[in-house]
């Protein structure tokens, strides 16, 4: 069974759950966990897993859940998986800790899409069986609302270091979600009166004295005016010490980060960009397409008229040449298995090896003498072969790789010094991208 990763999908955000609570270790383990996987049956719906990972992956049943719990249970706690193997992806752990320390029930849920969320009976199943497991398992806190929100939010650290935030925990109302039950210690921080009398869509008191508090019918519309306006609303009636136009005025900048922003990139180097954006994190896609759509590629400077070329000064031509081919050959041996194009030596391969880079962060994450030594030659001799075969140019060859040219119609292109540019940091490999540079040879060709 191949389950969907959320993770390794397409950038895009997701509905998180995060639930700290308590159970009964005094008690029999199926016992005891029995409501929690009966409410989560009974209203995931359309989310529901299917499979359950402990120390194996099985098919979701409870039977299957039993033993997952048992087999991956030591001396501490026991942990398990729950995923779906069909869309919407969900990624999703249960966890229990026993004595000596507390007994701590933790549960993470992402789903994704967001956009699963935007019908309001949706919404509410999902609404009703968090106030399951609230009712059933002392809470400290819960929170419901987009990944992406509660990123940008800082969520969970709010600007604490992290050893500070698991000390201290929820120890304050640091942000009001889409949906939150706050235990009894926080309902009585704020003061149960003010809890209950918040102004959001739904305020319930739960049996054990935790506080359910939704601010908006959908989840998925969470960045709206109306849904940001009711839970800056109920954020300013919990924390009177702060003001309602600065929390409004945080929540509107963070919809303005979220708001698709449309690609612009220039033609030639859309593929190249796209990916790039694809490795952003969702929460900073939008930013990141408006930065590249306002960045242009500098015209390449690696080149000359072909009147002014160098002539060659090697006393055998054809062995330079063979030299310049068996470099470029060094490029595909270090590539092939991340970039099996290389092979093919085309635009195409460029492309595919200018993101890897990028992705791999090369400059950096490289010795400086080897780059230098080996993959500036390597890569200006790949990109020149590609000059040859793709654009019909010829090899100029010159003792000083630098200084090596190809003619391609009525210009000359220095590879080796466009290697030695791309080479310099990441924001190089962008900028003096080989993409840009064969893309602007095939237009001056004729």
């Amino acid at each position: 069974m191949k389950v969907l990763e959320p993770h390794g999908m397409k950038p895009e955000d997701s509905i998180l759950l995060i639930f700290d609570g308590a159970f009964n270790s005094q008690a029999a383990l199926e016992r005891e966990v029995e409501p929690f996987f009966q409410a989560l049956e009974e209203y995931a719906g359309g989310w529901r897993p299917d499979v359950v990972k402990g120390k194996w992956q099985r098919k979701y049943a409870r039977a299957a859940l039993w033993k997952s719990l048992e087999e991956k249970r030591d001396g501490s706690g026991t942990s398990i998986g729950l995923y779906r193997t069909k869309w919407p992806a969900l990624d999703m752990s249960f966890g229990l800790w026993f004595p000596p320390q507390p007994p701590e029930l933790r549960i993470l849920i992402n789903v994704k899409p967001l956009s699963f969320f935007a019908e309001a009976e949706r919404c509410q199943h999902f609404v009703e069986m968090v106030r399951a497991w609230a009712s059933c398992y002392p809470v400290t806190y819960a929170e419901v609302h987009s990944l992406d929100d509660m990123q940008l939010a800082g969520s969970p650290f709010f600007g604490r270091d992290e050893k500070t935030s698991r000390e201290n925990g929820f120890d304050k109302i640091y942000a009001v979600w889409w949906l939150n039950v706050f235990g009894p210690h926080l309902v009585e921080t704020v003061g149960r009166e003010r809890m209950l009398s918040t102004p959001a869509h739904r305020v319930e008191e739960l049996p054990n004295g935790s506080v359910l508090l939704v601010t908006w019918p959908t989840a998925a519309d969470f960045a709206s005016k109306e849904a940001r306006l009711a839970q800056a609303r109920a954020h300013a009636h919990l924390r009177p010490d702060l003001d309602f136009d600065t929390i409004l005025s945080t929540l509107h900048e963070r919809s303005a980060m979220l708001t698709p922003v449309e690609p612009r990139f220039p033609p030639e180097l859309a593929s190249l960009l796209s990916r790039v954006v694809d490795q952003a994190a969702s929460h900073e896609r939008q930013r990141r397409i408006a930065e590249l759509n306002a960045w242009q590629p500098p015209e390449p400077e690696e080149w000359r008229p072909a009147d002014s070329a160098l002539p060659t000064d090697v006393e055998d031509p054809e062995r330079a040449r063979e030299h310049y081919s068996t470099l470029a050959e060094h490029l595909v041996a270090l590539l092939h298995s991340e970039v099996p194009s290389v092979f093919a030596a085309t635009p195409e391969s460029l492309t595919d090896a200018d993101f890897y880079f990028w992705r791999e962060e090369f400059p950096k994450s490289r010795l400086r003498e080897a780059i230098d030594d080996h993959a500036v030659p390597a890569i200006g001799a790949y990109l020149g072969e590609v000059l040859v075969r793709n654009l019909g140019g010829r090899w100029i060859p010159r003792q000083k790789l630098e200084e090596a040219q190809v003619l391609v119609g009525n210009r000359v292109w220095l590879p080796f010094v466009r290697a030695r540019n791309y080479m310099r940091s990441r924001q190089s490999l962008l900028d003096y991208s080989l993409t840009h540079l064969y893309r602007v040879a095939e237009r001056h060709r004729s």
